[in-house]
């Protein structure tokens, strides 16, 4: 996406079994918090590990990490931007299933949305077995 704005980005390529990451010194290998803890990250050893995400506002997420670095990006999308898709798709039932799930789902039936809760293994926002949401 950001190539096709003309932002100027170096090659990437996928991690697979049969590549040798010694011949890859440097390289930024992006990768899910799970990765961190295996064998697989191993491989790209001595490493310098950032964590990505809007948790990181909150202070001492980095340290509890172990992270080295810490960038405050969220890869969720704003109260104004599931607005404004939920009202640009025409849908008059929707499905709430991350996040402030109750909340949201209230705010949507006020607006006279049919908002329902689905649960999954997603609902519910944590830190650290923090819960961050009061599911009513």
């Amino acid at each position: 996406m950001l190539r096709a704005q003309g932002i100027v980005l170096p090659d990437t390529e996928y991690v697979t079994p049969d590549m040798d990451p010694r011949q890859r010194r440097g390289a930024l290998v992006l990768a899910p918090p799970g990765a961190l803890s295996g064998t697989w990250a191993r491989r790209f050893r001595p490493a310098s590990t950032g964590f990505a995400s809007g948790w990181m506002r909150l202070r001492g997420v980095r340290r509890r990490r172990a992270a080295d670095r810490g960038f405050v990006i969220s890869d969720h999308a704003d109260w104004a931007g599931l607005n404004r898709a939920i009202a640009e798709t025409g849908a008059h039932h929707v499905h709430v299933t991350h996040g402030y799930t109750s909340i949201f789902a209230r705010w949507l039936a006020d607006q006279g949305y049919d908002a329902q809760i689905v649960r999954t293994e997603f609902t519910g926002e944590t830190l650290d077995g923090e819960t961050l949401e009061d599911e009513a």
